[in-house]
């Protein structure tokens, strides 16, 4: 980002580093703060998050030494008091990105379930709902006290006008950006299939995340079971890490037909989406979708819901869509019908092809890396002539 005049400093708070350091490169600047003992000492545990932020001020003030548009960007909902502190002692711009709520994550994005909580008086919940609350209330803090938010999707930008009541004034909607896969480094098919011992007249479903009930992947391994029945030869690839056991038990029947991977490198994993045939989202809640961004970079037609952000990212010219069913305490995902999207992609070679090709091309459009840095520093730079 040097040709754009933009000096960059990424700060880790509550770093695990021995003592405070700040390491310069070229382009940008790492500041490593560590936590904070009673003896004012850069090391061991918090005495309480107030002094420690007093600490971090205090060396921000030392060594900040150009204070020219100055801008403090929080990827943390839970920076409220910071926030706060910075811009009675800065002449600054505040700005967090949210990247998640954490009662999206826990209730996998039921607004029913959260209203029914917001309701409740603290007698009535129990220790997780009141805990789930207590987050959201000091969140809400955050967004309310910096400048402006960015927002991934315009489905956030709504929520966050409707049930935190910010002004769309306040809220810019930049969705993110992906490196670009190049090209001289994919590698022919039949190859890799033999690298990852895989038949070549096996059907890849291509499925990467976190083994996270957020995730959707109960619903995807039940649809399985359908597609199975239909082409016997298909295979599930799970790319991610987690807890197995939760999900083997209860499929043992066609665990034989299921790859769990781990977590993979990138270019591991990248393999994996040059010989996939169908790559599935099925998240309850997703804020954006990298992973569809990822698929879609691939060429690779995408199954997915349609829920929160990912609803935005994958169009109907690369992929197919399943609803998300609501219920007062729950979220599910119909698998007849996700079975039956799988499948028409995998029995639609020429359909399939397109989407991937329509993918591609979508994320040439909104989400590569260049279109975010280009996004971000075009935002950088109007927070100083909004006034």
């Amino acid at each position: 980002m040097e040709d754009a005049e933009l000096k960059l400093h990424i700060v880790y708070l509550h770093s695990n580093r021995i003592k405070f350091e700040i390491i310069r490169t070229k382009q940008v600047t790492y500041w490593h703060i560590p936590e904070v003992l009673n003896e004012n000492t850069f090391s061991g545990s918090v005495q309480k998050l107030e002094d420690y932020y007093s600490n971090v001020i205090y060396l921000l003030r030392i060594n900040i030494k150009d204070t020219t548009d100055l801008v403090f960007h929080f990827n943390f909902n839970q920076s409220q008091l910071l926030a706060k502190e910075l811009k009675a002692v800065f002449n600054c711009r505040t700005v967090t990105t949210i990247h998640y709520t954490k009662w999206g994550i826990e209730l996998q994005g039921n607004l029913n379930k959260l209203h029914a909580l917001k309701v409740k008086t603290d007698n009535q919940r129990n220790e997780f709902e009141q805990l789930l609350m207590n987050t959201d209330e000091y969140e809400s803090l955050l967004f309310k006290e910096v400048d402006y938010v960015i927002a991934l999707s315009q489905e956030m930008k709504q929520l966050l006008n409707i049930e935190y009541l910010l002004d769309s004034n306040k809220i810019a909607v930049i969705p993110n950006g992906l490196g670009n896969f190049n090209d001289v480094h994919a590698k022919n098919r039949n190859n890799l299939r033999t690298k990852w011992h895989i038949s070549k007249k096996e059907t890849i479903i291509l499925f990467v995340g976190r083994l996270h009930a957020m995730k959707g992947l109960v619903f995807l391994l039940k649809s399985f079971r359908n597609v199975l029945n239909v082409i016997p030869y298909s295979r599930l690839v799970i790319a991610g890490n987690g807890n197995y056991d939760t999900y083997l038990q209860g499929f043992k029947d066609i665990c034989a037909k299921i790859t769990f991977t781990g977590l993979l490198e990138k270019q591991e994993l990248y393999e994996l989406y040059q010989i996939a045939d169908v790559g599935v989202v099925p998240s309850l809640y997703e804020p954006f979708g990298y992973v569809a961004v990822e698929m879609m970079m691939h060429k690779l037609p995408i199954v997915a819901t349609a829920t929160s952000g990912l609803n935005e990212v994958v169009d109907d010219t690369c992929g197919l869509k399943i609803p998300i069913i609501e219920h007062p305490d729950s979220v599910e995902i119909d698998t007849d019908l996700l079975a039956e999207k799988i499948l028409y992609i995998l029995q639609h070679p020429k359909e399939a092809r397109q989407m991937g090709q329509n993918g591609r091309k979508r994320y040439l459009k909104k989400y590569t890396s260049e279109i975010f840095r280009q996004n971000m520093l075009n935002f950088y730079n109007s927070l100083w002539h909004k006034d």
